[in-house]
């Protein structure tokens, strides 16, 4: 690729900015022990204290970090129901440190053998609106957590399985402290839950949504979570738990689905092949499709790679400008390409092609926004017509590292918040089908996206682990945050690996996204202090809440310890064991 493009040239345009302090917005939740940063040789980053210290519990049990990861899960099946769990799926990237190898396991949700394209169109043939689609059984996509756990533990595992669900059992029953992210969740959902009594029954207080700082239990999700701690994932996939969730899914008040004992019983996460990329000295790995993660955040950075974005640095705003423009290049190429690869070929060697990253970057001009990007034509891939998914900024992640030093990275959702509003036994069912495209074809050509029988849809899920020139794992990172997910990676990768800095002051980097033809940029101190900089570049650029919830873990660099982070703009945290 080009290396170190216009260098001299960028660095004359270079403008100082202050370089504010991210504010901690959301305050630790109480009855946490764990902190916002922490450093150690085994430790947990997730979005929630009491699901890092559960994590932690099991690495102090002797867990490894896969154990400790899925305890992680479970954890937050219970704490945080808004936004991942049992419910729903995820995607789970491990680096085994006595075989060297990365692992990627995808626990994503499928369609029902019933679904078809036509699953979000109306009776006279009009696509559904995000807010229609969502509420009710139609939009319950197969959960697949359960089953990668059960994939996870038999090859990683050292505890036994039941040992992992000690934790969460434990806060079900017991009850926890509302956060203040479930709290703001809460707020407003009278009228949304107004079909859905059930759930209503699980979150309010005294007919009202649960506020900060209440107590909350729930015993049927500590049933659910008992029975499969004895019978395994058949405990969940079939008898009781697989009826419940039938059940609720086709008898729902609002878009009643078609989801069968058959189809739970027939799910099985799958082991995917890793991508990886070179940027620079460093190699990263993440996960393959249906995940466009991994080659939207590593198509970024490939366009990015002729440029000197160390020299240039975090204060330059056109280090924001090039990151813009590459993101609008990987996006338009990630809605028109990826999909399940199972069901639609994904041309992923072609998408991180490096002479066709070279040719995508040649479009960006340093100086100038482009009115528009087309779709690219990645070597192997057909013509394909982009179709973004309606995806929404929910979803949960953490990271783990054991003293053997493997890592796991690994995000959870249950797609929107509180998923599909539905709850069976407890649990919140997600509404991951939404995150297919509504039209399954546009100018007669089909959408690599849509939806078919026993489908997995396209999912931005991030999780994502970094080697440095020697092969030893630096870095593990991702995010919440629906489409967003990509960017928030993106940036914290760049703010490491291009501009030196901690990796907590990476998390606090402002977020990026688009806004139609402009940009949304956080208003942050940093944010706001930059938007009219980067707005001479062609762009209207708005500052706005552009909350995310990335956690992190870091190898120090005398190569000693570990440094986890949690993201500050949430209620995350580190627990060190």
């Amino acid at each position: 690729m080009i290396k170190h493009l216009l260098a001299g040239l960028l660095l004359s345009a270079s403008i100082a900015l202050p370089i504010a302090a991210q504010e901690n917005t959301a305050p630790v939740v109480a009855g946490g022990s764990a902190g916002r940063v922490a450093s150690g040789d085994a430790l947990v980053s997730s979005a929630d204290p009491r699901a890092s210290d559960a994590g932690r519990e099991i690495l102090a049990a002797g867990g490894s970090a896969a154990d400790a990861a899925m305890a992680t899960m479970l954890a937050l099946t219970v704490v945080e129901p808004q936004s991942s769990g049992i419910g729903g799926g995820g995607f789970f990237v491990y680096h085994d440190a006595q075989s060297g190898e990365i692992i990627t396991i995808d626990g994503r949700e499928e369609a029902p053998s019933a679904a078809t394209p036509a699953r979000f169109l109306t009776p006279d043939g009009r696509p559904m609106s995000f807010r229609e689609a969502v509420p009710g059984g139609r939009s319950v996509g197969v959960p697949g957590n359960i089953s990668l756990m059960a994939e996870v533990h038999r090859r990683f595992g050292r505890l036994p399985w039941r040992a992992l669900f000690r934790p969460a059992i434990r806060l079900a029953e017991e009850g926890f402290v509302v956060s203040p992210w479930l709290a703001t969740a809460l707020q407003g959902s009278e009228e949304r839950w107004a079909s859905f009594p059930e759930t209503r029954r699980h979150f309010f207080i005294d007919g009202r949504p649960a506020r900060a700082g209440e107590r909350l239990n729930n015993p049927e999700l500590a049933a659910v979570l008992r029975e499969v701690a004895r019978g395994g994932p058949d405990a969940f996939y079939t008898g009781r738990t697989a009826r419940a969730i039938v059940e609720a899914v086709t008898t729902a008040p609002r878009n009643p689905g078609d989801m069968t004992l058959a189809d739970l019983a027939a799910y099985q996460a799958q082991e995917r092949e890793p991508v990886c990329f070179q940027y620079r000295v460093y190699r990263l790995c993440g996960m393959g499709p249906p995940s466009s993660g991994a080659t939207t955040v590593f198509g970024i950075l490939g366009m990015l790679e002729g440029y000197d974005m160390r020299t240039m640095g975090r204060n330059n705003p056109m280090s924001w400008h090039l990151l813009s423009e590459a993101m609008r290049l990987a996006y338009a190429d990630r809605d028109a390409f990826v999909g399940d690869p199972d069901h639609v070929e994904v041309p992923v060697a072609g998408l991180l092609d490096e002479a066709y990253l070279a040719e995508r970057a040649r479009r960006i001009s340093p100086f100038r926004a482009a009115d528009s990007y087309p779709v690219g034509s990645p070597p192997g891939a057909p013509p394909r017509i982009p179709a973004p998914a309606a995806e929404v900024p929910s979803t949960s992640h953490f990271v783990v590292i054991d003293r053997a030093g493997n890592v796991a990275s690994m995000t959870s959702t249950i797609e929107g918040v509180f998923g599909s509003q539905i709850v069976a036994r407890g649990m919140v069912l997600n509404n991951e089908l939404t995150d297919f495209s509504m039209v399954p074809e546009r100018d007669g050509a089909l959408v690599a996206n849509r939806v078919e029988p026993g489908k997995r849809p396209r999912s931005s899920m991030s999780p994502t682990i970094v080697y440095d020139a020697e092969g030893r794992p630096i870095l593990a990172v991702g995010s919440a945050g629906g489409p967003r997910i990509i960017m928030h990676v993106a940036k914290t990768l760049i703010g490491v690996l291009d501009w030196d800095l901690p990796v907590e002051e990476a998390l606090a980097l402002p977020n990026l996204y688009m806004a139609g033809e402009g940009n949304l940029l956080e208003n942050t101190e940093e944010g706001i202090a930059m938007a009219p900089q980067l707005a001479r570049f062609g762009r209207t650029v708005l500052n706005a809440e552009l909350g995310s919830k990335l956690n992190a873990a870091e190898r120090d660099e005398d190569g000693s310890g570990w440094t986890g982070a949690a993201d500050p703009r949430s209620v995350g945290a580190v627990a060190v064991e």
